[in-house]
Formats: C-alpha cells, sequence, structure tokens
C-alpha cells in the first residue's frame, strides 16, 4: 500500500481502484450522476480540472449539498464556463476560475472530489494534499477511470456525544488538534441570536467526517422575534452545508441567559453514518441518514427523549412522554433574577423517568426499568450503565438492566436547568460530581467508595470540568474572576486520589474573568479550558497557550476532533473587534510554511493596461456617489439635492445578493455579492452595459476613479477596470499565495479583500486576511491605482511590532488590540479599520487597545465595531460617530451612551442623523425600540460626566429601571430632533442637502407593550408578522425627512425592502439596491 502525506507526522493509505466508463457520448448530467455513484461522494466540494465550456461541471452540482468549482488552464475556456453556469443561475455554487502552474488552489484537507480527465503538471500528490479524509480522485488515465481513496488516519477522532462518548470524559483521542494557527472554514451564522436568552446553539457532534448540530437560526434583528431550528450537517472539512431539518417545536428560546437547559445537549448523537436525534421537542427518537437527512426509522415508545447514550450498537435512552412543554415567560426586567426564577422554577422535579436499552439498528427493546434519573447523570460503557437516582450512584448491568450495585452519595439539593451533575467512567472507576466542587470516586466492580475530594472552582452557571488524561483525574481552578482564580491544574490518581502532578499557568494575562459559560473540552496531549477563550495546556510540559480572540457558543462550547477545533458561532461582545466571528473551524500549523511570493507573481496586467483615459477624479465632482456612501470618510452624504416628490424612473433586474450601488461618469455600478460579479448600467436609463466576473464575491461597490474600477475580490485580488467597457486593466493578488478556503458557504481566498476599496489622495487602501492570528494574519496594501504598483505592504501578525511579545499582551479590559478587517475609511489624517487607526502610510497609528469612554478630538470617524457590513443586527453592536469601541458585559453599550450611534448613520459638517436604540434599551436588554433623529457631532465632556456619575440601579440589565430616569442621565448626545419609534425599520439611509431618504421594512411590533406577553397567540401572530416583512413578504417603506427639523416630508411604498446599506444618490436622483436583486431608480416628478 502506497503511503500518503495526510497531516503533520501523519501517514494514510492510497488506494487505486481500475474503473471503466461509458461512452463519452453520454449526457453531461448522466455522466456526472455515474462520476458521483462511482465515487460514492454524496456531498461537499468537488473540484474538476480541465472544466471546458463548464457543462459537466455544472452537472456536478447534483444537488443542494456539493459546492463545485472548475479550474481550466485556458482563459477563454474559463470566460465560456463562466457564461454556461450563470445561464443556469447556479453562479456561486458552481464556479470557475483560472488554473495557473502546477498547485491546486485550495488549502490541505479539504476537498471531496477531483475529477479530471488531463491532469496536465499536477501531480498526484498536490492532488492528495487538498483530498479530505475519505476524499476521492477520480482521473482518467490511458482512456480509463482511475479512483483514488485518501483514508482517514487513525489520529484523528471522531466527536460522538455531548461529552465525546458515552462514559462523560470529554477527551478525544486526537494527536492532531492543536493550537489554531489556520482557518479550516467558516459558515454561518455569523452571531448567535442573543446573550440575555437561551443559547442558539444546542447541541453538536461529529461522526464519520461530518459535523451536526441543533441551532435556533431565527432573526437577529430581536430575540423576540419567532425562533427557528435546524438540524444541520456539514462536511466536516469543508464545512458544506450537506442537509437540514426544521425542528418546528423546540424548547422555549426565550428561556433566559446560563440556564441551559443543560440536556438539550445530550440530545443528539452520530454514530457511523447515522444521527440520533428527536425532531421536536415531545418527538420520539429517530435514526436519520448522515449523508442524506432522511429518517431511517423511529423508535416506538421514545416520546420525549430527554437523553440518550450510545455503546456498541445499544442506545440507552431516557423517557418522560409526559414532560410538558416550558411555557416560559419573562417577568422581570432584570435577566440575572430571571435566570435565578427560571433555573428553579423549571430545574429537575425528581420525576420518575424510563431507562430502555434499545438496539439501534433493530429498534428492538432489550430492556427497560423506571426511575427517578438525575439529569445529566447517565454514562456507560461496554459492560455498564449508571446514573445517578436523586439519591445514589446505581449501577445496571449493559445487557440486560439487571441492578449491580447502588451506591449513596449526596447530590445538591436544587438541580437547576444550566448546571448539573456529572458522571464519568474510567476503566474499573466510576466518578461523581453530584455538588458543587465535589468529586466522590467508586468502584466500578462493587460500588465501594474509592476516595473523595474538593474539586478546583470550574464551572459558570453550566457542568464543572473533571477529565481523564494520561491516567490522571484532572480539575482546574478557572471559575473565577472576584477573587480571581489562580489557574491550578491538579491531576490526581483515579483510584487512590492521591496527587500526582501539579501546576499553575506559565503565561500572563492568562485569566481577567470568570470561565466562559460552558464546560472545557481536552484531547489527550491538551486540556482545553474554556476561561477567556480557548486556552491550550499541555499537561506533561505543563505549558499554557492562550487564544482569547476565539470562544465556542455559549451553553455548548468547543469541539476538538476531526484534527481541528470547532468553534461555534457565539453572542459575547468581549474582544469582538478581534474575536472570531461565524461557526469556525480551526487548524494547527503546518509544519511546511510556504515561500513568500515575488511582487511579480502578484501583478498580473490586462488588455486596457495603460490604455485608459487620464479623467479628473471623479470623488471631486459632488453629484456623483463614487465610492462606498459617497466619500473616503463613508459619511453617506451627497451634497447635492435630490427632490422629495419621487416617482420611479427605471428598474433593472439582476438577481440575487446587491450592494450598494455607486454612481458616476453616467454609469451606475453595483456588485453582485454571490456571483462575484461587477454590473455597469447607464444611470440614466438602467440599461446594462457591460459585467466582470472576478474570482470570489465582491462584498461591497467599487470606487470609480478617473476612469477606472477598482474593486476587492474574497478571491485574494484587487482589481482595476476601464470604465467604459468593464476590460482589465490590472490586477494585484493582495493575498500571499492562491489558496481558498469555505467562507459562508462559497469558496473565498484564505486572505479575502473587501469590494470597496479606499482612494485616498491618489493611493488605493486594500487590506487582505480575515484575523492578525491566523494564516501569518492579515495586510494592509498601498497601490497606486492608475497602474497597479505596490508602495507598501505592511503585514499584521499575533506579534507586537514593538516588542515582538504576543499582542494578547497587550489585553486592557475586555479588549484587545483590532484584530479583523473591514472597509476602510478615511478622513485625511488617518485610514480607519473599525476603531483602529492607521497613519496614512498603512501602518497603525495606535496599537494598544483605548477605553470606551476616550472620545471625541483627533480619531473621530465613523465605524461598527463588527463592520459596516455587517447585516446581522447583533443586539450588540450598532455604528458610533466616535472614537473607541465599547467590548465586554457592561462595556459595549457605553459608547452610544457618549457619542451619537445607531443601526445605520449618516453625518454633514455639524451633524450625525442615525436610526438608533433609544437610550433606555441601551443595557443588556431583550427589548429593542428605535428612534430617528439628528444630532451634534461634537462630543460633550461635560454631558458624558453626568451620564458617567448616574446612580441607576441595576443600569446595566434592567431596562425598565432605565426608563424612569430623565435622558440626560441615560445619553450625553446633544439631539436636534427625534422621531420616536417610525414605523419602518431603517436599512438604507443617505443624506442629500437637507433631506434624509430613510428606507427599510415596516416595524409592526411594539416590544415593550409585547414584553412578558409571548405566550399570547396575538402577540405570537404579530411577531411572525414581523419576521415575515423583516424577509420583505411586506415590502417596504421609503421615507423623506427634513434634515432641518425631522418634519416628514413624504412617503413611498416600495415592493421590496432595500438590501443593507442599499441606497446613494447621484445627479438629483435615488438609487436604491433592493434585497430581491433589483435596482431601482427614483427621480423627481
Amino acid at each position: 500500500m502506497k503511503k500518503t502525506n495526510l497531516f503533520p507526522t501523519i501517514f494514510a493509505f492510497l488506494v487505486i481502484i481500475s474503473l471503466t466508463f461509458p461512452a463519452a457520448k453520454a449526457q453531461q448530467v448522466d455522466q456526472a450522476r455515474k462520476i458521483l455513484d462511482a465515487t460514492g461522494v454524496k456531498g461537499g466540494v468537488v473540484v474538476h480540472i480541465g472544466c471546458g465550456d463548464g457543462r459537466l461541471t455544472a452537472a456536478l452540482r447534483a444537488g443542494d449539498s456539493y459546492i463545485v468549482q472548475g479550474l481550466d488552464y485556458d482563459a477563454q475556456n474559463v470566460e465560456k464556463a463562466r457564461e454556461h453556469i450563470r445561464s443556469l443561475g447556479l453562479y456561486g455554487k458552481v464556479s470557475i476560475d483560472h488554473l495557473r502552474g502546477a498547485g491546486l488552489p485550495y488549502i490541505d484537507n479539504f476537498v471531496n472530489l477531483v475529477v479530471s480527465e488531463d491532469l496536465g503538471d499536477i501531480a498526484m500528490g498536490e492532488v492528495l494534499r487538498v483530498l479530505a479524509p475519505n476524499g476521492v480522485a477520480y482521473i482518467k488515465k490511458a482512456g480509463e477511470w482511475f479512483k483514488a481513496v485518501k483514508e482517514r488516519p487513525a489520529e484523528i477522532d471522531d466527536w460522538t456525544h455531548y461529552l465525546y462518548d458515552a462514559s462523560g470524559n470529554a477527551v478525544a483521542k486526537d494527536s492532531v488538534v492543536g493550537p489554531p494557527r489556520r482557518m479550516q472554514w467558516v459558515g454561518s451564522p455569523k452571531w448567535a441570536r442573543s446573550h440575555e436568552h437561551s443559547a442558539s446553539l444546542n447541541a453538536l457532534v461529529s461522526a464519520n467526517g461530518r459535523i451536526f448540530y441543533i441551532m435556533d437560526e431565527g432573526p437577529k434583528d430581536s430575540i423576540q422575534l419567532p425562533a427557528k431550528f435546524f438540524l444541520t450537517a456539514r462536511d466536516a472539512f469543508n464545512g458544506t452545508v450537506l442537509w437540514k431539518r426544521s425542528l418546528p417545536t423546540w424548547y422555549n428560546h426565550l428561556f433566559p441567559l446560563k440556564s441551559g437547559p443543560s440536556r438539550l445537549t445530550r440530545r443528539l448523537i452520530a454514530i457511523g453514518d447515522e444521527v440520533y436525534t428527536t425532531l421536536g421537542i415531545n418527538a420520539p427518537l429517530s435514526a436519520i441518514d448522515a449523508a442524506t437527512g432522511k429518517t431511517i426509522r423511529t423508535y416506538e415508545d421514545t416520546g420525549t427523549t430527554e437523553e440518550l447514550v450510545s455503546v456498541n450498537g445499544v442506545l440507552f435512552v431516557v423517557v418522560n412522554p409526559d414532560r410538558e412543554p416550558v411555557d416560559y415567560k419573562q417577568e422581570n426586567a432584570n435577566c440575572w433574577k430571571e435566570r435565578d426564577r427560571a433555573s428553579k422554577r423549571w430545574g429537575w422535579d425528581e420525576t420518575v423517568d424510563k431507562l430502555m436499552a434499545v438496539n439501534a439498528g433493530t429498534g428492538e427493546v432489550l430492556w427497560s426499568i423506571e426511575s427517578k434519573i438525575t439529569p445529566m447523570s447517565l454514562a456507560a460503557d461496554a459492560e455498564r450503565v449508571v446514573y445517578h437516582d436523586g439519591e445514589a450512584v446505581v449501577c445496571l448491568e449493559h445487557g440486560n438492566g439487571e441492578r449491580l450495585w447502588r451506591t449513596p452519595v449526596e447530590r445538591s439539593k436544587l438541580i437547576p436547568t444550566g448546571w448539573s451533575p456529572s458522571t464519568l467512567m474510567y476503566k474499573d472507576v466510576v466518578l461523581f460530581s453530584g455538588q458543587k466542587r465535589s468529586l466522590v470516586t467508586l468502584s466500578a466492580k462493587n460500588g465501594e467508595k474509592l476516595w473523595d475530594s474538593k474539586l478546583h472552582a470550574s464551572g459558570h452557571f453550566c457542568p464543572e470540568d473533571v477529565f481523564v488524561i494520561d491516567g490522571l483525574v484532572w480539575s482546574g481552578d478557572i471559575a473565577s474572576a472576584t477573587p480571581r482564580s489562580k489557574g491550578t491544574f491538579t491531576g490526581w490518581d483515579p483510584r487512590t486520589g492521591d496527587v500526582k502532578r501539579e501546576f499553575e499557568p506559565d503565561v500572563n494575562p492568562f485569566a481577567i474573568m470568570h470561565q466562559r459559560c460552558y464546560p472545557s473540552k481536552a484531547t489527550e496531549k491538551y486540556l482545553m479550558p474554556s476561561w477567556i477563550g480557548t486556552e491550550f495546556i499541555n499537561p506533561r510540559t505543563k505549558e499554557w497557550e492562550i487564544h482569547h480572540w476565539v470562544r465556542g457558543g455559549c451553553f455548548y462550547g468547543m469541539m476538538p476532533c476531526n484534527g481541528l477545533v470547532y468553534a461555534p458561532s457565539n453572542s459575547c461582545a468581549c474582544y469582538y473587534q478581534s474575536k472570531l466571528a461565524g461557526f469556525n473551524a480551526l487548524a494547527p500549523a503546518l509544519q511546511k510554511k510556504r515561500s513568500a511570493p515575488s511582487d511579480a507573481d502578484r501583478m498580473q496586467k490586462g488588455p486596457a493596461y495603460n490604455k485608459i483615459a487620464n479623467r479628473k477624479s471623479q470623488i471631486e465632482n459632488t453629484n456623483d456617489w463614487p465610492t462606498y456612501r459617497h466619500d473616503p470618510a463613508r459619511s453617506g452624504h451627497a451634497r447635492m439635492n435630490v427632490p422629495v416628490k419621487l416617482s420611479q424612473a427605471w428598474e433593472t433586474e439582476l438577481g440575487g445578493r446587491i450592494t450598494q450601488p455607486v454612481v458616476a461618469d453616467g454609469k451606475l455600478l453595483v456588485a453582485s455579492v454571490d456571483t462575484h460579479t461587477v454590473h455597469a448600467m447607464d444611470a440614466a436609463s438602467g440599461t446594462k452595459l457591460w459585467s466582470y466576473t472576478a474570482g470570489g464575491r465582491v462584498n461591497s461597490p467599487p470606487t470609480l476613479y478617473k476612469g477606472c474600477v477598482l474593486f476587492g475580490s474574497a478571491d485574494g485580488w484587487v482589481y482595476c477596470l476601464r470604465s467604459s467597457d468593464g476590460q482589465l486593466a490590472w490586477r494585484f493578488r493582495a493575498a500571499p499565495h492562491d489558496l481558498r478556503t469555505m467562507s459562508y458557504e462559497q469558496l473565498e481566498s484564505v486572505w479575502p479583500v473587501s469590494g470597496s476599496v479606499l482612494i485616498q489622495d491618489g493611493i488605493a487602501y486594500a487590506l487582505a486576511g480575515r484575523s492578525v492570528f491566523l494564516d501569518g494574519g492579515m495586510r494592509m496594501l498601498r497601490l497606486d491605482p492608475l497602474t497597479g504598483e505596490k508602495l507598501s505592504e505592511t503585514i499584521m501578525d499575533d506579534r507586537d511590532p514593538r516588542t515582538g511579545k504576543n499582542l494578547q499582551s497587550r489585553i486592557q479590559q475586555k479588549k484587545m488590540p483590532v484584530a479583523l478587517p473591514d472597509v476602510l475609511s478615511s478622513d485625511g489624517n488617518f485610514v480607519y479599520m473599525r476603531s483602529q487607526r492607521f497613519n496614512m502610510n498603512g501602518r497603525r497609528a495606535v496599537i494598544d487597545p483605548e477605553h470606551q469612554t476616550d472620545q471625541g478630538g483627533e480619531g473621530t470617524h465613523l465605524f461598527c465595531p463588527t463592520g459596516f457590513l455587517d447585516d446581522s443586527w447583533f443586539h450588540r453592536t450598532y455604528w458610533i460617530y466616535g472614537k473607541n469601541a465599547g467590548e465586554g458585559w457592561a462595556e459595549w453599550s457605553v459608547p452610544a451612551r457618549l457619542v451619537p450611534s445607531g443601526r445605520i448613520l449618516a453625518f454633514d459638517d455639524a451633524n450625525v442623523y442615525g436610526y438608533g436604540r433609544h437610550p433606555q434599551y441601551l443595557c443588556n436588554s431583550s427589548v429593542l425600540e428605535y428612534r430617528l433623529f439628528a444630532a451634534d457631532k461634537k462630543f460633550d465632556p461635560g454631558r458624558a460626566a453626568r451620564v458617567a456619575k448616574a446612580k441607576i440601579p441595576e443600569n446595566t440589565v434592567n431596562w425598565k429601571n432605565r426608563a424612569m430616569r430623565p435622558e440626560s442621565e441615560l445619553s450625553a448626545v446633544t439631539r436636534k430632533w427625534m422621531i420616536e419609534k417610525p414605523q419602518l425599520i431603517a436599512r438604507a439611509m443617505v443624506l442629500a442637502d437637507r433631506t434624509l431618504f430613510v428606507a427599510g421594512p415596516p416595524d409592526i411590533v411594539d416590544e415593550q407593550k409585547i414584553w412578558g406577553r409571548t405566550l399570547e397567540p396575538q402577540v405570537q401572530a404579530k411577531l411572525k408578522a414581523q419576521s415575515a416583512a423583516l424577509e420583505g413578504q411586506q415590502g417596504s417603506l421609503l421615507w423623506a425627512v427634513s434634515a432641518s427639523d425631522g418634519e416628514k416630508l413624504a412617503e413611498y411604498k416600495l415592493k421590496s425592502v432595500p438590501a443593507w446599506d442599499g441606497m446613494a444618490a447621484a445627479n438629483g436622483r435615488l438609487y436604491l439596491s433592493m434585497k430581491d436583486g433589483r435596482v431601482l431608480c427614483m427621480a423627481g416628478k
């Protein structure tokens, strides 16, 4: 057998099977189906090398579970294939790119299927490098097709249960998982729904190269809106969504924060090619095909399965068919008091459950008993099943359910919904923690008590941490911020309780706050405590490594398996200018580093190079809108007038998700984000003029400059086109290498570039990368916009450039140096990326975090802590006209109390105009109501001091208390006018001279009035209607408002809702990009 390199130090086997293939004249769809049948690939990433006209490439996307990319050496074939796939409406899910050289443009261990009739100069070793474990190469040689399978190595592991397996020991047998250095993939959603209510992610497991999870994917606009729970399957190595199943009924999503319920984590397991879960909160247990999502069988008499584990083909199921759904509704505006109330009210009621042993393959009930079963206490191995019955630990025989022994062990009187006991089985011992900070160890043979001990403080309203690694029982002191835990880890002998190993952290700052609200995880090599972020601790060498820039989702946490670390979407505001968002899969470092590219290799000249007329900069033309939000400062302000009386002049349909339009020199340009295409239209008539397709998403509009169209792409390149005809002048690869990963369900460069390139003082600024902490960091480039010549390149990585120390050493409070990209802006003095200031030479002017109360003065600018393009309406973020963001539980809302802030803003020389939260809701509130306003730009230190000194009880958590105080104690902002609770939700805003145009869907629900009434049918109907309106089912409203006094001058009804920030004003007209893919022009009557 031939060995092949899969991961560092890992060997896999290559299996070659000679196969024959039918005649070449077969239809492309039939040929694609035969290829997929022959290879057994049922979803994931498919790469077609030598794609030709793209017809077979398109056919290889046999369903929604496939992401396909065709590659070809011939540029003409690339264009033909792109045109064919666009004609099918598939572009994005199927894409085409130009292949150069002998390397494939993908990260390691990523692709599920490579198909090629001619590999050319590409070596088979290169094909194997990009293949994921169990990935297939289907290659034609000498007229025959050969199938090569990259076998899954033994050194990586599954994670089949909440706590790894049925034993309850959350330790993966995975020697590849290590400190995160690379992005393997990132997927949606960008944020979990709420911090003040039940976590969005309820369960997550992995088996046989796939991951499975249950998540609420309802609207982020408000947690009051209805939940949308799904059971989702993704490919473990590239994140492709393989299938989704809706769960129409699930747990009450408004249940308070940090309250679990912990049992939801144990409703999902995966073994091999089957998934076991309930398809509703009171539904019976079902077995589901892991590849297709189809139900294989449903198990009788398992209604309201609350927990399950599996060993050797037997399911051990805790069932309570009499369990009623939780009829929770909010009663106290203080989320902490609600947590205390609800977690007790719906805590364990000591009802009698049924414990069943079921043959997983046939559904046969092998045995069943009735007993009280303490939540989360069930564990099993090949010989025994153990649980706590409220008074004692009980051990049953695996095969027949007969009691082997019962040993009384005390437990906490109250078992709330969040914290719970834990049981761990290891060889011949059973470890049980039934009271906080306690551990009792019993003999698995006879239940004899062996030893007990006080555990270190761990857990934050969640199960506490106990692991067995290297034959030692481990506990760590990581729970507390005040008094601060020491970080001590102790390893006991599991049979005697003797301390065998103990150590404290060797890094600083190892922690400045309480443990995350989820249990820690581990592998056989590393403890992974969930303290601030994701720490890696080697218990043998006693070395720590901190990663405060990545966290798991509340309630569940992280999952280490498949050689990767999975970090689900979170709702934390700590470090959110530096911490990863989205559902992330992170890989360890590669042993072999790639050589740095030359600038010559990164520069490509097109047919229009040096053939663009030298025109006056369109940015200086005040009647145009030549760049994102009009100008480098991203003001959203055009100084020319747009009439208030408007009618539709034209409409052009592009389809899909489109960006804000830009307008200059008689042309309107807009990017179709997911089809990677920039479109040019005649601004007067909407006639399509030309289009250009890049190699990845274009997430924001281009910049028009001196007859050039400049934009960045998620393929890692900066492009310059000739405005007159869309011909390429030049492109420069801002990314250091041409490598693709999966990002939010499409292929993108490891180092993407935002669409909107900043032009300031004749220099183009572009930023490539995802995080300073991953893949070598981010790169700030300064380019000549006319020639593409690189003027400078600054690399920002995980080192402080002044000292060489880890950048995390600069942490202050719950902030660290800004580490995430955004659309760049500039006021001519600095370039900005979120709150980060750069000098005009592209180097950071400030690195250390600045305090959230430091506002006003030099460095004041418009920014969003989570990025201008974040259209999720995550409840803990907003736009700021100021200097610094607030990050953390109590800090995120502070800037909004001091300076003009809102969901969307525009500004002129004197004022800021916005749609923002009423100050009483600027706290950790589940009620969100808004106002439209104009405010003075100037920061008022005196008013800010009065706000800081105001003594408001429960100021960070109780909107009702804040509502009783005068606004002078709530906000330092001087507002010129306000429209309270406008009947639209602002999704787009433009200031045209003295008229403010605002557009968005209707606002149907007054959240203050319906608070605490969400169980009422009429309120539920209103909330459903609001969700439908946000999706565009009720169209939208366009308002014209006087910028001087807030008087509403006109209102228009639109058929769809605008794209996020999708409006521009130019040459006396208003242009809107709509969510349904249309571009509208509104002109004076």
